[in-house]
């Protein structure tokens, strides 16, 4: 069962060195709309792509709208994968929040951090892991895989959960915008094909073996 965290792709807001968040009105900036066009090229390869699910945000809409025409899929919103709420923070200047105390938790603690009328990122971790176990269980039977179109401190803190890592150390994944990042649930463990990667990479038909033939 393989999901395909897409982050959407380069906004207005990252153009603009904003931190988005939930405000409305953000969307894909003109290289955005042509990484959503790219994206149906990408996946061209996935034949049996079983569903498509989206943050509600408009970035979101905008990256896998492309796809899902070409592909005749519905458009599945899942509340659970949205960007975080940065509360206060929502649509101020990057070069000014790197000069709050909370930027330092952030980067170094993020298990600690709380956003200011916002939430904490170990909430965002709970929300996201469980919505992508809970719809990888529907969506990823029999193999197949699907696609997850969210944003990127959501990747990281999936992924962070999938390599085993503790949520502090998320900070050291990068999601850029447009990437793809590939994880495999299994019954005992997911395997992590790929992270932040420009060209979809291969998706072996079981997970790997380890050395001598045999798993844990």
């Amino acid at each position: 069962m393989t999901v395909l965290l897409v982050r959407h792709g380069r906004s207005t807001s990252n153009t603009a060195g904003t931190l988005a968040g939930r405000t409305p009105g953000v969307g894909l900036d003109e290289k955005g709309v042509g990484q959503a066009q790219e994206l149906v090229e990408r996946l061209a390869g996935i034949a049996d792509l079983t569903a498509v699910v989206r943050s509600p945000l408009q970035r979101c809409a905008e990256t896998v709208a492309p796809l899902l025409a070409a592909r005749g899929l519905p458009d599945i919103v899942d509340d659970r994968l949205i960007e975080v709420d940065y509360g206060d923070w929502s649509g101020r200047e990057i070069k000014d929040l790197v000069k709050e105390p909370l930027w330092k938790v952030v980067q170094r603690q993020p298990s600690a951090a709380v956003f200011p009328g916002g939430e904490g990122l170990a909430q965002v971790q709970a929300r996201a892991v469980a919505a992508i176990r809970e719809l990888d269980a529907v969506h990823g039977a029999d193999g197949k895989a699907w696609v997850a179109c969210t944003h990127g401190d959501v990747i990281k803190a999936v992924l962070a959960d999938a390599l085993g890592t503790h949520l502090d150390g998320f900070q050291r994944i990068v999601a850029d915008p447009a990437s793809i990042s590939v994880v495999r649930y299994s019954a005992d463990r997911p395997y992590v094909h790929g992270v932040n990667c420009a060209a979809l990479p291969g998706i072996p038909a079981k997970p790997p073996e380890t050395v001598g033939g045999s798993r844990e």
